[in-house]
């Protein structure tokens, strides 16, 4: 087997580091034993923004997605998007995005670039909390689910106020949709009680429809 090669160690305001390594043609960012993100794993990644633009129902939405990851989401995104859309990242790593930029620039495929993408390197938390009425749909996959594995301060995301926030960042009939490795009923009950109606979707990790099954829920402002 191709031995794994560190590339390099990026700090998380807040939380332990981020290695990204590569092993012949495959990236992986790791957070101490868990492994984040696969570049052969993109799948579910996709499908959170796909599906979520399904239950839109729009073409040129303001989307929100926190945060950039490996870029499978905005890619996903900016593939079914009107011109007119606009898609805002918030990202709290900037070794994220230069990494994007760098040693994954052939798998970020110039995503970036694209002039309907704003990038905002700083808490999703903090933006979302200024977005008062600004998004058609949030999009958040900062976690292995809803709570605090990169940094303690997630936590506050996926609580009742983070949830209220969220909603009041949404204009009427926007979606909150946020990934996770595994179920998790408490946080779907939260969910609801937000005053949302809520959708529980499992999806594949890989494209092809196999790998392990994650979740997504749709959160749709009433």
């Amino acid at each position: 087997m191709t031995p794994r090669e560190l590339i390099d160690t990026a700090e998380v305001p807040g939380g332990e580091p981020l290695r990204l390594f590569r092993r012949g043609g495959d990236f992986m960012i790791v957070l101490e034993r868990n492994e984040l993100m696969n570049s052969r794993m993109s799948g579910s990644e996709e499908a959170l923004a796909v599906m979520t633009l399904e239950r839109l129902g729009k073409t040129q939405p303001h989307l929100l997605i926190g945060g950039y990851g490996m870029g499978f989401t905005l890619r996903a995104a900016l593939a079914v998007l009107g011109r007119d859309a606009r898609v805002t990242v918030a990202e709290l790593v900037p070794k994220i995005i230069a990494w994007a930029k760098g040693p994954m620039a052939e798998l970020a495929a110039g995503c970036l670039d694209d002039p309907r993408v704003r990038v905002i390197e700083g808490d999703v938390g903090a933006v979302i909390a200024d977005g008062r009425g600004t998004y058609d749909a949030i999009l958040l996959d900062v976690d292995n689910g809803p709570d605090g594995l990169t940094r303690p301060g997630n936590d506050g995301l996926y609580s009742d106020r983070g949830l209220a926030t969220a909603r009041a960042a949404l204009k009427p009939g926007g979606i909150l949709a946020v990934w996770s490795a595994a179920p998790d009923n408490a946080f779907a009950r939260r969910l609801r009680d937000a005053d949302f109606f809520v959708e529980e979707v499992a999806v594949r990790a890989r494209q092809n429809g196999k790998g392990p099954r994650h979740v997504i829920w749709f959160g749709t402002r009433r």
